[in-house]
């Protein structure tokens, strides 16, 4: 599809089963477009505004999304790791993903750069092995006053670079956090209910306040946190908390020596 066919489709508002390689798109107006089943592979995505567009069982391969404007969007099925290299994702910076909305989505080894990820929702989705820096899930209402949201239901950040986030309130609900690095992080009054943390790396992390009832706590030292006052558990993992801090829980018995 050359450019003028682009042009006239996304005058269309609709864009099906095509295939761009090695492209540049820059400052190209696709808000409310819709893409399906294409195929975007090292297309480099500069200023684009792709606000209130859906993309739906796309593609993209190593392709840069930078500056580029996602509010409102809409992902389903789409995927953002190349199919011959599952090592091989692409790099999102200094982008507005504010109120997008992910479904069955794969960002594996996807680099997150810089972007505001404010108000959105991801399910079912994976960000294995991905990288977050600097990421911002927060909305200023003032000078001192910013409140925080963000949805990840059942998604995968096993072996994914969290660290040093502000993931303060953010819902984490039976998602997948095994080994992934969480150093840093603020989970202050953050929803981990349901969750594996499996050797999550949670040195200097803030979970005070944090909901981990039914998560996977096994091998999580509260000692190696920065703070957990509030912290809430359900009554069958306490044992796996003080195991972790190398005491013994005794089941039954008064207590009294023989």
């Amino acid at each position: 599809m050359d450019i003028d066919t682009l042009e006239d489709a996304l005058a269309a508002g609709e864009v099906r089963s095509a295939q761009f390689i090695d492209m540049d798109w820059r400052d190209l107006d696709a808000a409310g477009c819709r893409f399906d089943a294409c195929v975007f592979q090292e297309v480099r995505f500069t200023g684009v505004d792709f606000s209130d567009a859906r993309f739906r069982d796309c593609l993209f391969v190593r392709c840069r999304l930078s500056h580029a404007k996602l509010r409102d969007a809409v992902l389903e099925d789409c995927r953002f790791v190349d199919p011959e290299d599952k090592t091989a994702g692409c790099t999102l910076a200094f982008s507005d993903l504010r109120a997008a909305r992910l479904t069955r989505c794969d960002l594996s080894f996807s680099v997150i750069d810089r972007c505001t990820l404010f108000d959105v929702e991801a399910e079912g989705c994976s960000f294995m092995g991905a990288r977050f820096h600097l990421v911002d899930f927060r909305h200023a209402l003032s000078r001192n006053q910013a409140i925080h949201r963000a949805s990840f239901r059942d998604c995968t950040f096993e072996l994914a670079d969290l660290s040093r986030l502000s993931l303060r309130e953010v819902l984490l609900v039976r998602c997948r956090l095994r080994e992934t690095d969480l150093q840093g992080v603020d989970l202050t009054d953050a929803d981990l209910r349901d969750s594996d943390l499996f050797q999550a790396i949670i040195a200097g992390a803030r979970l005070d306040g944090a909901d981990l009832r039914g998560a996977e706590i096994s091998g999580l030292d509260i000692r190696q946190l920065a703070g957990h006052s509030r912290l809430t558990i359900a009554p069958d993992q306490q044992h796996i908390l003080l195991a972790a801090m190398g005491i013994d829980v005794c089941e039954g018995g008064d207590g009294t020596a023989p």
